[in-house]
């Protein structure tokens, strides 16, 4: 049995040897770095193990000589794709492979014949999003499209929702291509031995052909009789006459060979799709009408529990959708989709679906959900099920290692009581979620891993499980596979005689068992302590004291551990999340990589010091505080509050550079480098002024900065604040630093538009200065928290009075307006903040709230002709305020509004200005922004509600954005 005793990245020593044999014969990069190899420590399961190194291959002969040099060095090699699976699959104490980064991409595609062959490294959704153009699509659908490659699937066995019609991966698969250990290449498909390229695979195969059908009889009486069954390997697949033997690989988790392209079967795109949310009032219920269900031949049947649905609702970018879909109180869904090319027939099914729920006793319990954009936003809510029950906060998480067992439908009901049953035995309860068609629950009990007893409970409660599983004549691995939760259960689930056959395969392909070694057979021990993510004696002792407010999560370490690694940031559209990643694909740059390095660093597991540490910083360098992961992170992982604790303790240590000082300082000095506006903008009209300024600020040469102009004078009523009415027309608008002295039109523009309105405006300042307010912004950038407390104490100390009687808080910078939401709460004491609650709007939000209220009118002339193209900040993104920007552009009659998808523009602040960030920084707003922008027609207008958003249109488009304020303003009669 293999075993792993090291704790530390640190304590491992590093080859020095086998690293320079790697760099020498690789084109692709060679990654041997301790916070390299602990980010690579970890999938989304429970376990971690420190790898000796990383590579990244870029094509074939770069796989071969690492499988050659790894030969040589006796060090195994572990194949990974998007890391997300849920067992321990690609992690090992040997050399990870990551084919995600450079080796995905589609070789063929022969769309009269609906195959597709790609590289391993494909993500599927990339795959799905060209087929769809085509008419078709690739059918196995797992939650992880977004980010799981096409080899991990194949690796995996992978299902998906809709497997009941399409079948699993095994059904889908028609060729690999692969390499044996030692980089030999083979093929295997539906082609007789006799045409294989490798003369090698002929007899090997021949042997364990044979081998199958010698045990006929154990392997057709043993293995279970339901649709999702991926434990062991799959010896059934060669007891045809013609069997596709490439079937044989599928499943295997890299143990048998290395994968280097996959031959797939595709699926005509249906037309139509209709759903029907089912409702129940118990769980139970829920089980038994399964069945009947199922007899309707939906093409899924998905479980929504309880858990999902409370924890749902306090998650920003599922509340509506639940809303949308839910009626009353139910314990739990049913979400049943049908499928189809007649929407008549379609209608029909749902008839007979809300038939069904009523002849078993639930009346009125389907709500219907027809239209497709509602339709992907529930798909949205199930596919994040996992990370939804995994936003749970505290030690106690829902933990997988029994997750996906399978048990035929008539059995379902009794087979959930009794675990449920297992669990209250053991003190706790389970999460469940998923492929109810198909018998397949995915379950979670919530226990504490971080203790003895939580590990303790976890090995009884498999045993007890697997006991059942075998009783319902169901399967222990149904979708996620073995890996190291479920490998140790092979044998009790098969028997003896079939595991030692599953070992003579595993021999005929890797007989020095250099391939994933530890993984289906000869395993690991699955409550082997050592193995795991939080191993005895774990904890966060640092840093010692925070900067913010973290007991919301139990302290800093907790909210860092939210981060359960199923890689939902890793996703390559839609969302804002995470823009870096999408920029380099660099696991480093990624909001899970970061949580697992700062994660690592504040145990203790990267060395002393690492949390202030250059590594650290290079590691949080490219997270540009765009709070995409506080919405599009089901987990609610807030990397942008992370980094200013991280960046507050760093520069403590290590000082603070000239050029943050300047960004800091910004509010203090604006009023006299306004002044000075003539000398201060000279930068940018002499060349040598703006190399200079590269070179001793670190400001990009190649990037303009922001030009000072004569200040905003502030109108309205100075009488105090005992001169709001308090009757809801009462507005304070917070002037920023940067609209106030760069772009003082856009805080015109609003005035216009407030009194235009109806608003009564009032000028509020600092008793004593005659320095604007601030919310500390700038301060909160580059971490210096104490400054960015005192600026936010100061300004809501002015607010007070004001708010207090009935005034509201309206600004036009997202990223200041919400710093009022967010980070004050984090810097001011809970009851300091709590008057400002529900006050603090920006423009837009204001305007479209009581627009729709009938409180204001605005008479807006018409744009008829006119199209606004709008890009969204990346806060207003993060915090659901995109809508209200969209309503107040519809409000002016006749004007098209076209909103951007778009991630973030890559400026980010002061990011974009940096001569290190500035190629990323661009990359990033060419992704999908200024591809956009130059699309526009040149009469269209370019929304942008963001100060840098603005400026990086107008450096990387050379086309003028402008906020929505001057829009409402420009429709305004004159």
């Amino acid at each position: 049995m293999n075993t792993h005793v090291v704790t530390h990245p640190q304590l491992l020593p590093r080859d020095d040897k086998f690293e320079a044999a790697l760099k020498a014969e690789l084109e692709g990069e060679v990654r041997f770095d301790v916070g390299t190899r602990g980010r690579y420590a970890t999938d989304a399961s429970i376990y971690q193990i420190i790898p000796k190194g990383v590579v990244f291959p870029k094509h074939e002969t770069d796989l071969q000589a690492v499988l050659s040099i790894a030969a040589q060095h006796s060090i195994p090699v572990i194949a990974r794709g998007g890391g997300t699976s849920q067992n321990g699959q690609p992690i090992g104490d040997g050399l990870v492979i990551d084919m995600s980064r450079h080796f995905g991409g589609i070789l063929d595609f022969d769309k009269s014949s609906r195959i597709v062959r790609v590289r391993p490294g494909t993500v599927l959704d990339t795959l799905n999003t060209f087929l769809r153009k085509e008419g078709l699509f690739f059918p196995v659908e797992p939650s992880t499209a977004t980010r799981c490659t096409i080899g991990g699937m194949s690796g995996n066995n992978s299902s998906g929702a809709r497997s009941m019609f399409y079948g699993k991966m095994a059904d889908n698969v028609l060729a690999i291509e692969a390499m044996f250990y030692d980089g030999e290449q083979f093929r295997l498909g539906a082609e007789p031995l006799a045409d294989n390229m490798s003369p090698r695979i002929r007899p090997l195969m021949d042997r364990l052909i044979s081998l199958a059908r010698e045990h006929r009889e154990d392997i057709e009486t043993i293995f279970p009789k339901v649709q999702r069954r991926v434990g062991g390997y799959n010896l059934d697949e060669l007891l045809p006459k013609d069997p596709n033997l490439s079937r044989l690989l599928v499943g295997s988790e890299g143990t048998l060979a290395l994968t280097t392209a996959v031959t797939l079967k595709l699926s005509p795109l249906p037309k139509h799709r209709v759903m029907g949310v089912c409702h129940f009032p118990s769980f139970r219920s829920a089980m038994e009408t399964t069945r009947h269900i199922v007899a309707l031949q939906p093409v899924a049947v998905e479980l929504v529990d309880n858990n999902v649905l409370v924890l749902g609702a306090d998650i920003p970018m599922f509340v509506k959708t639940l809303g949308d879909i839910t009626r009353g109180t139910p314990n739990c869904l049913l979400l049943v989709e049908f499928a189809g090319d007649d929407p008549d027939q379609l209608g029909h099914d749902l008839k007979r679906l809300d038939q069904c729920m009523s002849d078993y006793g639930f009346h009125d319990a389907v709500v219907e959900v027809v239209e497709p954009a509602r339709q992907k936003s529930v798909w949205e809510v199930r596919e994040a099920c996992l990370n939804i029950m995994m936003s749970m906060k505290g030690d106690g998480k829902p933990i997988s290692f029994i997750e996906d067992c399978a048990v035929p439908l008539e059995h379902l009901a009794d087979y959930t009581d009794a675990v449920t049953e297992v669990f209250s035995k053991h003190g706790t309860r389970g999460t469940w979620y998923a492929h109810a068609s198909v018998g397949c629950l995915h379950v979670r009990p919530i226990l504490n891993m971080k203790e003895e007893d939580g590990v303790r409970k976890m090995r009884a409660i498999a045993e007890e499980t697997s006991a059942l599983v075998r009783r319902y004549k169901g399967s222990f691995s149904g979708e996620h596979g073995d890996g190291i939760s479920r490998s140790e259960f092979v044998e009790p689930m098969f028997g003896s005689k079939l595991t030692r056959i599953f070992e003579q395969v595993k021999d005929s392909f890797d007989p020095e068992n250099r391939l994933n070694p530890g993984k289906i057979v000869r395993p690991l021990k699955m409550d082997d302590r050592s193995l795991m993510r939080f191993k005895p004696g774990y904890g966060t002792p640092v840093p010692s004291k925070t900067a913010l407010d973290w007991s919301e999560w139990g302290g800093f370490g907790g909210a860092v551990e939210m981060c359960n690694n199923n890689g939902t940031c890793r996703k390559l559209a839609g969302g804002t999340m995470c823009p870096s990643y999408r920029a380099t694909k660099d696991e480093q740059h990624v909001t899970r990589g970061r949580a697992n390095t700062l994660r690592l660093a504040i145990s203790g597991q990267l060395g002393p010091d690492a949390f202030t540490s250059k590594e650290m910083k290079e590691t949080m360098d490219l997270c540009v505080s765009c709070k995409g992961c506080k919405r599009d992170c089901p987990t609610g992982v807030d990397m942008a509050r992370m980094k200013i604790e991280f960046l507050h303790h760093y520069h403590g240590k290590h000082g603070l550079p000239l050029r943050e000082k300047l960004v800091a300082h910004l509010p203090k000095y604006a009023a006299i480098a306004s002044v000075l506006a003539p000398v201060m903008n000279l930068r940018d009209r002499v060349p040598l002024l703006a190399r200079l300024s590269e070179k001793y600020l670190g400001f990009s040469a190649r990037r303009s900065l922001p030009k000072w102009r004569r200040p905003w004078k502030q109108g309205g009523t100075t009488s105090g604040p005992g001169a709001v009415v308090g009757d809801g027309r009462d507005i304070v608008l917070f002037g920023d630093t940067f609209n106030r002295y760069f772009e003082r039109e856009n805080l015109e523009a609003a005035e216009r538009v407030l009194e235009a309105a109806g608003y009564r405006l009032h000028h509020v300042a600092v008793s004593g200065e005659s320095r604007a307010m601030c919310c500390g912004r700038t301060y909160l950038a580059s971490g210096q928290t104490e400054s960015a407390r005192a600026e936010a104490k100061r300004t809501v100390d002015a607010l007070r009075p004001y708010v207090e009687r009935g005034a509201r808080v309206v600004g036009l910078e997202p990223s200041c307006i919400f710093t009022f939401r967010d980070e004050m709460k984090a810097l001011l004491p809970k009851q300091e903040m709590a008057f400002v609650e529900g006050k603090a709007l920006l423009f837009e939000e204001l305007i479209a709230t009581d627009l729709a209220a009938g409180k204001i009118t605005l008479p807006l002339k018409s744009m008829e002709g006119r199209t606004a193209h709008v890009h969204g900040h990346c806060h207003q993104k993060a915090f659901a305020a995109m809508g209200p920007v969209e309503t107040v552009l519809r409000s002016v009659p006749g004007l098209e509004v076209k909103v951007i998808e778009s991630s973030c523009c890559g400026m980010s602040g002061a990011f974009g200005y940096a001569k290190e960030n500035i190629d990323v920084s661009m990359k990033m707003a060419e992704l999908s922004l200024l591809p956009a922008v130059r699309e526009a027609a040149p009469a269209d207008l370019i929304v942008a509600d963001g100060t840098s958003c603005r400026h990086q249109i107008h450096d990387g488009a050379g086309r003028e954005a402008i906020h929505v304020a001057r829009v409402l303003a420009g429709a305004l009669p004159t």
